[in-house]
């Protein structure tokens, strides 16, 4: 059977981060792609091997990453044996969450409307050019491309969800020489103190943790100091000091801990060490944002609302409201 080539897909990062100076991270990292790839291989990576491989080669593939579809282009056009190909390939690597993605014609119209987010968000940012970006939770990538398309000079995203990285490789295919890689790790399994980013990207993570403040202090030991912090999580309405804690599920999510009030989250931010945080954006989810598509064709969050009122979870919550926040290390 066939094995995925991780030494190839990631050499050159591995390469990079030797020279840097972060031989540290450099054996960590080599270490913990081999026991992902080799010692205990996930059950579909031939699969999605397979899907990967059957997208066709275009030499002249040109990318736009400043749209809201990470849009892959050709001057020539392909055949239809190459859309086919093409087409069967990305379905292969189904359910795409998020997005959009336009292949050389073919969208992909993703459960979120990601570029929603970037759009709320990108007006704060500090200007990425040349920065070193870190996007933890990044799921296929899509904000790592987004970033790249804003002038980050490296971009690196972590998300341990292996279907992630093979559509996160079906854009790179494409872009061979982008400086974007994704990690198929854990936030835990970043070396401590690394403190070697500019930018650091925490969007839909928060609210998974166990531990929001312990997750704080991780992101910021990513930092380098006067480096930036771009945080999203879910929160509720409520005085500082208040946060919802779900009985058991929230939106049919089992792993959802803490949603706290924006007060509060700039409590938490204030005690873990960070300064000048400042809440830029609060928006309502909608079902416009996140649904069902030909591409995803699970349950979406229409299915996680209250039928007879849709302000609430099905659990008789409130519905998905997302903050923003931004702060810096000192």
């Amino acid at each position: 059977m066939a094995t995925f080539d991780w030494q190839g897909c990631y050499q050159a990062l591995l390469d990079e981060l030797n020279t840097d100076g972060q031989e540290r991270w450099s054996t960590l990292l080599t270490q913990q792609l081999r026991r992902r790839f080799e010692d205990n291989p996930h059950g579909d990576i031939a699969r999605w091997m397979g899907a990967l491989a059957q997208l066709p080669e275009v030499p002249d593939a040109r990318s736009r990453l400043d749209t809201p579809a990470i849009t892959l282009g050709t001057e020539t056009t392909l055949s239809d044996s190459q859309q086919k190909q093409l087409e069967s390939g990305l379905r292969g690597l189904m359910p795409w969450r998020k997005g959009p993605f336009d292949f050389f014609g073919t969208y992909i119209d993703t459960e979120w409307r990601s570029d929603w987010k970037w759009d709320r968000v990108a007006p704060y940012l500090s200007d990425l050019t040349g920065r070193r970006i870190l996007d933890v939770g990044c799921g296929s990538g899509y904000h790592c491309w987004r970033m790249l398309g804003e002038g980050a000079g490296r971009v690196i995203g972590i998300d341990p969800g292996l279907l992630f990285l093979f559509q996160f490789l079906s854009i790179k295919k494409y872009v061979k020489d982008a400086p974007v890689d994704l990690l198929p790790v854990r936030m835990e399994d970043l070396p401590g103190k690394l403190e070697s980013f500019d930018t650091t990207f925490s969007m839909g993570v928060l609210y998974h943790r166990r531990s929001p403040l312990d997750h704080l202090l991780e992101l910021k030991d990513t930092l380098r100091r006067g480096g930036e912090l771009v945080l999203e999580t879910l929160v509720v309405d409520g005085p500082e000091g208040f946060s919802l804690m779900p009985e058991d599920r929230y939106g049919q999510m089992r792993n959802v801990w803490f949603l706290p009030s924006c007060d509060t989250l700039l409590r938490w931010l204030d005690r873990t060490g960070f300064r000048d945080a400042r809440v830029v954006d609060v928006t309502e989810t909608t079902i416009e944002e996140q649904r069902q598509t030909d591409w995803m064709r699970f349950n979406s969050l229409a299915d996680f609302l209250d039928p007879d009122d849709p302000g609430k979870t099905v659990e008789g919550y409130p519905g998905p409201k997302r903050a923003t926040v931004i702060a810096s290390k000192p």
